[in-house]
């Protein structure tokens, strides 16, 4: 057996290399297997992938390199599930971790499938095939908020510790996961456009990548972030976490989870304390309160649930004219007379709970204006006011195609 210990990073990769290439040369796949496996255990991820791509530029095929992955992923997900240790079940890291598990799963069975598809033909050879990966593809897709949950809830908390480069690095990752996904799901819609042989490849080259990429992504969550953020946070952070996953909204596919977590405090909900308000999701001054709906490039009216007009935004380019003299006017007499009652009717149906929404569209001068209304409910749904908002779209209903921020 090799020894790991006191070993250089470039010894383990050359260590790696020897055995895949005994493997490469017919030596016994199980004993090969074992010694891989006892190897791996105290490398990285990276320089296993590392020890990979520098036999591949050696001229080794990728494809038979990929057969020793079979082992390097299987360890991996042994690993992520003696992971979960480090928090009880219901509490957000234990979630991540049994998503992390699952989606390497599926992951692997993708990589699973390709050797099927590998031994058919065509298209028509693997109806079933292509069935699963569809469902597969499903899951990944639904994936989208194990990262929202990660990127907006896990590593906002870890940037208010200080803590701001390792949660970058795995936003870096996520984007690359997309990437990756991006490339899988366009394949699978596509495929009738290859040659069944180029579509095999490309989709072992995919399947492949994705597995890899989550399994060193997963390890290094599982090993430095989460334990880092279970150091740093209070148990009383770690609940409002809880919370906030539960708004967000989990993957079709996460375990039914335990309650960890609190009920919300009454501190946390709206409020005003010196000169700031307490809106629940965050505080903001007047002056700022001001400022935003002033900035809004859309007109907001509110009339509240006496159909008297109560606010209306102050925006840099207000289609319709508001003044002050409008406060405290009833709506009905805000609107021209022959759409009065089509504005009352709407405003009953709010009242009466039968309408939720209601939107008109119109040229006016050199712009295109839209017009929305909705119900403003408290939190029993009871009605408490109708909120208007008006926006020009005229350049929207130009644009095509993508401008990314990146």
């Amino acid at each position: 057996m090799h020894e790991k210990v006191g070993k250089s990073r470039e010894e383990n990769k050359e260590l790696i290399k020897e055995l895949i290439r005994k493997l490469h040369k017919g030596k016994d796949p199980e004993e090969v297997r074992k010694e891989f496996k006892e190897l791996i255990k105290g490398l990285t991820p990276l320089e296993i992938s590392q020890a990979e791509e520098l036999l591949i530029k050696e001229g080794m095929p990728a494809e038979e390199i990929h057969h020793m992955c079979d082992i390097h992923l299987e360890v991996m997900h042994e690993s992520l599930k003696e992971d979960m240790d480090l928090a009880p079940a219901g509490h957000p890291v234990n979630i991540l971790m049994q998503e992390h598990a699952l989606l390497l799963e599926y992951a692997n069975r993708l990589r699973d499938l390709y050797k099927v598809l590998n031994e058919k033909t065509n298209f028509d050879a693997i109806t079933e095939e292509l069935k699963e990966i569809s469902d597969i593809v499903k899951h990944l897709k639904a994936s989208e908020s194990h990262y929202l949950r990660e990127e907006n809830i896990i590593f906002a908390q870890l940037e208010k510790y200080g803590v701001t480069q390792p949660p970058k690095i795995m936003w870096m990752d996520h984007d690359r996961i997309r990437e990756v996904e991006k490339n899988l799901y366009e394949l699978i819609e596509n495929q009738m456009n290859f040659e069944y042989q180029e579509f095999v490849k490309k989709y072992h080259n995919l399947a492949h990548g994705l597995a890899e990429l989550l399994a060193s992504h997963f390890s290094k969550e599982n090993k430095v972030l989460f334990p880092t953020s279970i150091q740093l946070f209070t148990e009383g952070e770690w609940k409002d976490i809880r919370n906030q996953f539960d708004e967000v909204g989990y993957c079709c596919f996460t375990p039914e989870v335990p309650f960890y977590g609190e009920e919300i405090k009454e501190e946390t909900k709206p409020s005003i304390t010196e000169n700031l308000i307490n809106l629940g999701t965050g505080s903001l001054s007047v002056k700022e309160l001001k400022m935003i709906f002033e900035t809004l490039p859309i007109d907001i009216t509110f009339v509240g649930k006496d159909d008297e007009v109560k606010f209306y935004s102050e925006g840099p380019d207000r289609i319709f004219v508001r003044t002050p003299s409008v406060i405290g006017r009833l709506v009905e007499n805000c609107h021209p007379g022959k759409s009065v009652d089509r504005v009352l009717e709407i405003i009953d149906g709010f009242k009466k709970n039968t309408l939720d929404n209601a939107e008109f569209w119109l040229e006016f001068e050199d712009k295109f204006v839209y017009i929305r209304y909705f119900p403003v409910r408290d939190e029993k749904g009871e009605y408490q006011g109708v909120l208007e908002v008006t926006q020009d779209i005229a350049d929207i209903r130009k644009i095509d195609g993508e401008k990314r921020l990146l």
